[in-house]
């Protein structure tokens, strides 16, 4: 980790708590400093970068990659480039806006359980291998854990969306919804038992514990008399825009009911709109009048789109 930032207590600190940032590829970094006018500025990048612990090489290798690949043009050289996106890509590092305001809602008790259990079981053959493992994807993505083979199950209505899903990819006809409230697995039928042998809620509870931090971390360096520089802001945000990514994704969003209390990724999602609220204050780019980031004003409106009090 690049220490040459006048904060490395902030790594430090997280380190000792167990809280170290998650690792941002060089490419998830381009793609959340693209502004809202499209473009990346070079030295921006490359001031953030460093903060991150990359080096100028790792960061000419990738935007040269991206360029090849036709992601981004780009005009000028070195610090004084300019890229601009082909397209918008950052959406590899916010969230799902609907899965996010849904996490809320639970933590706020809104969504409470009706103990339904959802099911989810299909036989599709080997001539259609990439339908099966892409419908297999699909149910885990939304949440659903394996009973066995072509058997899912989460405690959450994803109906409408995995037979959606189901239908782009041509196999409806192997796929069998059901629910039930008398679920069964290997002797266990307590809820919250089943959860905790159905899901890995000691990994994701971990994931969870290590954003909280972080979390923390930076909220107390916002509210220093000396608080960071706009590069470290950004650095910041990056980091913690990666950090909640690497906790949401693999969560499935179950009912509080069935989760061990206190449930860590209540307290980690609160602190962590604390923390974005902070950022989004210290108004990063006013100073130089040029756009923020998309990365900003995609967290700002997703906060924004939360009922009154539940961020």
């Amino acid at each position: 980790m690049n220490t040459t930032t006048n904060s490395p207590t902030d790594d430090a600190r997280a380190d000792a708590d167990g809280t170290a940032p998650v690792p941002v590829p060089t490419r998830l970094l381009v793609h959340a400093l693209v502004r809202e006018d499209g473009t990346v500025d070079s030295g921006e990048l490359y001031a953030v970068a460093g903060l991150l612990g990359m080096t100028d090489q790792q960061v000419r290798l990738c935007i040269k990659r991206l360029v090849a690949e036709g992601r981004f043009t780009h005009e000028g050289r070195g610090r004084k480039a300019l890229l601009k996106a082909v397209a918008d890509y950052t959406g590899s590092i916010t969230p799902d806006v609907a899965f996010v305001r849904h996490a809320y809602r639970q933590d706020h008790g809104l969504a409470a359980w009706d103990g339904v259990w959802h099911l989810f079981a299909f036989a599709i053959p080997e001539s259609s291998r990439t339908a099966r493992d892409t419908l297999r994807d699909t149910l885990r993505h939304l949440g659903a854990a394996p009973v066995q083979s072509g058997l899912y199950v989460t405690a959450n209505a994803i109906e409408e969306l995995v037979e959606a899903q189901a239908r782009h990819l041509d196999v409806a006809h192997a796929l069998t919804c059901l629910t039930s409230t008398d679920l069964r697995v290997g002797g266990l039928d307590d809820p919250p038992a089943l959860a905790a042998a159905l899901w890995p809620l000691e990994d994701i509870a971990a994931r969870h514990e290590r954003l909280a931090g972080l979390a923390q971390v930076y909220l107390d360096r916002l509210t220093r008399p000396d608080g960071p520089t706009g590069p470290e802001r950004l650095a910041m945000a990056v980091r913690l825009a990666a950090a909640f990514s690497h906790a949401m994704e693999p969560d499935p969003l179950l009912p509080p009911e069935l989760l061990p209390r206190p449930w860590p990724g209540t307290h980690a999602r609160r602190l962590t709109a604390a923390c974005w609220t902070a950022l989004a204050e210290a108004d990063t780019h006013a100073p130089t009048g040029t756009p923020a980031p998309r990365l900003f004003v995609q967290y700002g409106d997703l906060l924004a789109s939360l009922p009154e009090g539940l961020a």
